[in-house]
């Protein structure tokens, strides 16, 4: 806790350590803090009105991909519970459901995962007794007894990271120090995670984000899940081409619908979105080394290319190939 008699300007909630905190730990903090984390009690909702826009706000296309992939992975994984992890303000879920043939839809058990209370208080508004909620994945798995195909938008980019930069004699990783805007400090990298970006040419200066909290959520999980597929949408990239012209790393804020980058990441701790582009190569390593399967990625545009209606504008901004077509990934992993 800070010296109450340092007179130096803090920011809006408690460091734990005057010594620093290493960047994954402070992100944590500034998203998922019970009393102060932007998504604990920041977020009020996403589109116009929010901070950021995700794609059911656009166009239901999103859904209807999804809703296709559902009814072929269901039944071919014999199952028929449905999970979305992170459901925002539970649209997408509405629509996935509204978009799935009705035999189908009168078999499937809808199960979101939320943890933010705004959030779920929206979902349950829209949804009704139409979804099951749950605190945990583990505990959707357990009433599921292990079997279910689960689906997230934009969910991974949410988990904090480790930020790493490539020296001329090594690897450094930074840490923040408190003041009224938290200030860098590289430090010499004590241990590393798990990721295939150490063994990718880099120049010296390059900074690389490790989803490395991702892996510790998939090892908790994992061992629950027993039958099903997993369909993962967000932005990002594999190893070979997530750094391609980004010296600087993927980091940034989103307040207000404006992008933030560099120090102004740590300028509102609380109040803004923190997100990072996600290492999709990464993402089926530690999917693999978890469970036996398969994993297959795609381009979103690809993906939903099938279901777009021609000539409407909002389907063509999510299949655009110099836009989110390409920008966003899907990876659709299948146990067994």
């Amino acid at each position: 806790m800070p010296d109450p008699s340092d007179t130096t300007s803090t920011p809006p909630w408690p460091w734990p350590s005057r010594e620093g905190l290493r960047f994954d730990r402070f992100m944590n903090l500034a998203l998922h803090d019970p009393q102060r984390g932007y998504y604990a009690r920041r977020i009020k909702g996403v589109g116009a009105g929010g901070d950021f826009t995700t794609a059911p706000m656009i166009s239901g296309l999103l859904a209807k991909g999804i809703a296709a992939w559902a009814t072929r992975a269901l039944p071919a994984t014999r199952c028929r519970h449905l999970i979305e992890i992170g459901p925002g303000e539970g649209l997408l879920a509405a629509a996935v459901m509204k978009a799935l043939p009705w035999h189908r839809r009168w078999r499937t058990r809808l199960h979101l995962v939320e943890t933010s209370r705004p959030l779920r208080e929206k979902q349950q508004a829209l949804l009704g007794k139409r979804a099951t909620w749950h605190d945990s994945l583990e505990a959707a798995l357990e009433a599921c007894e292990g079997k279910a195909c689960l689906y997230s938008n934009e969910l991974i980019d949410a988990f904090p990271v480790r930020r790493f930069r490539l020296e001329t004699w090594g690897i450094s990783e930074l840490f923040l120090l408190p003041g009224e805007v938290p200030r860098e400090d590289w430090r010499p990298a004590q241990d590393l995670p798990d990721s295939l970006q150490f063994a990718h040419s880099h120049r010296p200066g390059q900074i690389l984000e490790v989803h490395e909290s991702v892996q510790h959520w998939l090892a908790r999980w994992m061992p629950h899940w027993k039958a099903g597929a997993m369909l993962t949408i967000d932005y990002g990239s594999e190893t070979t081409e997530l750094y391609h012209r980004r010296p600087r790393g993927t980091l940034r804020a989103y307040l207000r619908q404006e992008r933030l980058e560099g120090h102004a990441v740590y300028q509102h701790p609380g109040r803004q979105d923190i997100t990072a582009d996600v290492n999709f190569s990464d993402l089926a390593n530690w999917l693999g080394k978890g469970a036996n399967g398969s994993a297959t990625l795609n381009r979103q545009g690809d993906f939903l290319l099938p279901f777009a209606r021609p000539g409407d504008p909002a389907d063509a901004a999510l299949i655009d190939p110099d836009g989110a077509g390409s920008a966003f990934q899907i990876l659709d992993f299948r146990l067994g």
